[in-house]
């Protein structure tokens, strides 16, 4: 069977052969100048264009997944930072959090029940919130579980705040 295939190719060669060899040279010439441009447009088509591709976006890549990396380190040492710090006891907790709150004067109040405190805010500056918010977080270790929070047109804000009195688990 393997003999019967080798002789079909040869059939069918015989005649593209023989017609090659009555082509002029110079129609010969013109045919192998078009298959080798074909092949080197396949090859830049295939190999070449999709690697230079690659090869040109890869430094911004590179670039994003830099900074990607410096922000995961830089929330490994804050976690890590807040991790080392004391736990705090609820007392402890309060009074840290009563003493951040004088800042904001009368706009802000807070009333404890057991391990909860409730902060009612009335026209605090987004300025003066977001540093108490921070103070919160870094002095109290402790953060909203609640929300309610309204902006008023003068861009302060009126609501409340809950946070967890509670010692981190």
């Amino acid at each position: 069977m393997g003999h019967q295939a080798g002789v079909d190719t040869m059939s069918l060669m015989t005649p593209l052969q023989t017609r090659w060899r009555n082509v002029s040279p110079r129609e010969q010439r013109l045919v192998l100048l078009a298959g080798v441009v074909i092949s080197l447009a396949l090859l830049w088509w295939l190999a070449l264009a999709p690697a230079l591709k690659v090869l040109k976006a890869a430094p911004l890549q590179h670039q994003a997944l830099d900074a990607q990396l410096q922000h995961m380190q830089r929330l490994q040492a804050q976690a890590k930072a807040l991790q080392a710090q004391p736990v705090l006891s609820s007392d402890e907790t309060r009074q840290t959090l009563e003493a951040a709150l004088a800042p904001l004067g009368s706009g802000a109040q807070m009333n404890v029940q057991i391990d909860r405190a409730t902060v009612t805010l009335k026209a605090v500056s987004a300025s003066a919130l977001a540093q108490w918010l921070a103070t919160a977080r870094q002095n109290a270790h402790t953060a909203p579980v609640e929300a309610h929070l309204l902006r008023n047109p003068d861009g302060s804000w009126d609501g409340t705040l809950v946070l967890n009195l509670g010692a981190r688990p």
